[in-house]
């Protein structure tokens, strides 16, 4: 059973709602607009800018869906045990050859798989319904029908129609379509062009040397890895100090650069977090300044003049991740042109594990989401669930959310899960 706290505390009614940041951050984001021509080979992954159609028919061709033989309906569906059909084979048709004859009543073709027809076929006999002899073939049971095995032009696609809309990404099905229907150039639109920068003194990269007190950044990294997989153009900017002056200029050549900001730290209420007065200096209109949620609270978001919308992440690295899970993932769908209700993908699962929160904020537990015969399971991530204990993050693809209010989900409740695999 779930367990339920009454005792929200003030901390709460001075922040918004997840659902209310979800809201304010897409009626910010505005679609791209701007469109270029690629080819096939580079269009993985990107976003249709318009309707493609075709002037060919899928099939192309009346073809073959067996290995048998091609026959006229007429001439074999009295066949059976008893008295099988015999007919004379005058061809044979593999796949990749335009055949110029035609079956005649009597006669039959050997076809193979994707062979297109004969004039004269109209059904194919799959060839263990039948015994070769020489150059005759018998027909030991009957068609089930006319047209039985044939695959007519047109009858998966009708040429002039439209085989795929704008606001789709290409994925591997889509990629075989557009090669299937000749399109050796797509029109998408532009990636969106997302600017990194990380603030603090503390922070160094991977390639110096470690001295006390120090910490690597690694949301450079993690926020670079985010963007390209969800086909963003990343622009990262490095670490910059605790200098007002330095952090913005950054932001000014970020927001000036780019579709999309992500800075980590400096937007809690710390002596050296700066971000919301800068922004402010720089002309954003800032729409969010805190979240009811854990982890990921202090997350602030601006709109710029330029359309430039900023997203000042919380310094720890599993808080970053999550507020882009939740938020800066969905803004990035709608600005690349995706058409969709751009809604969080989440699932219902059972829990393996107990889970639990304060309950004053909605929390979300990260851990592993598996299908498990047709139901889904969510297992919680071993160790610690600390906003900075990033190595246990590992291997996510889920996180349980435990809504406001929401103490406990124990073992075998169900859970609603955010999906975060792509």
């Amino acid at each position: 059973m779930v367990q339920i706290s009454i005792n929200l505390t003030h901390e709460i009614m001075t922040m918004i709602s997840v659902q209310e940041a979800q809201t304010i951050i897409l009626q910010l984001v505005e679609s791209l607009q701007e469109k270029e021509v690629i080819s096939l080979d580079e269009a993985m992954g990107r976003i249709l800018a318009q309707p493609v159609s075709s002037s060919l028919n899928f099939p192309y061709w009346d073809n073959s869906a067996m290995d048998g033989y091609g026959v006229r309906f007429e001439d074999v569906n009295q066949s059976n045990l008893d008295y099988p059909i015999i007919l004379d084979i005058v061809a044979e048709i593999p796949a990749g050859i335009h055949p110029k004859l035609s079956i005649q009543s009597g006669e039959a073709c050997r076809i193979f798989t994707g062979a297109m027809l004969p004039n004269g076929v109209d059904t194919i006999v799959m060839q263990e319904n039948t015994r070769p002899e020489e150059n005759k073939v018998i027909i030991l049971s009957p068609p089930n029908y006319l047209g039985e095995f044939v695959r007519k032009q047109g009858i998966f696609y009708q040429a002039g129609t439209i085989l795929l809309n704008s606001g789709i990404k290409i994925n591997e099905s889509e990629m075989a379509v557009l090669a299937t229907a000749q399109c050796s150039t797509v029109r998408v639109y532009r990636r969106p062009r997302v600017a990194i920068l990380s603030t603090g003194n503390e922070l160094i990269t991977p390639a110096e040397r470690l001295q006390p007190g120090q910490i690597v950044d690694s949301n450079q990294y993690a926020l670079k890895a985010f963007i390209l997989k969800n086909g963003g153009v990343p622009i990262t900017l490095g670490i910059i100090r605790d200098e007002p002056e330095m952090i913005k200029q950054k932001i000014l050549e970020a927001i000036n650069t780019a579709d999309i900001v992500l800075s980590t730290g400096g937007v809690s209420v710390g002596d050296y977090d700066y971000i919301e007065t800068i922004l402010a200096e720089l002309g954003g209109e800032i729409k969010i300044s805190g979240v009811a949620m854990k982890p990921g609270k202090p997350l602030t978001v601006a709109k710029f003049d330029n359309g430039c919308i900023y997203f000042g992440l919380p310094g720890n690295p599993v808080s970053a991740l999550v507020s882009c899970w939740r938020f800066v993932q969905l803004a990035l769908d709608k600005l690349s042109g995706i058409k969709g209700d751009y809604e969080p993908k989440l699932i219902t699962a059972t829990s393996a594990d107990e889970l639990s929160s304060n309950g004053r904020r909605e929390t979300y537990i990260w851990g592993q989401l598996k299908l498990i015969n047709g139901e889904f399971l969510f297992t919680l991530a071993e160790g610690s669930q600390n906003s900075a204990n990033l190595i246990n993050l590992a291997s996510t693809n889920g996180l349980a959310i435990l809504p406001i209010g929401v103490t406990t989900i124990h073992q075998g409740d169900i859970v609603t899960v955010l999906s975060i695999s792509r």
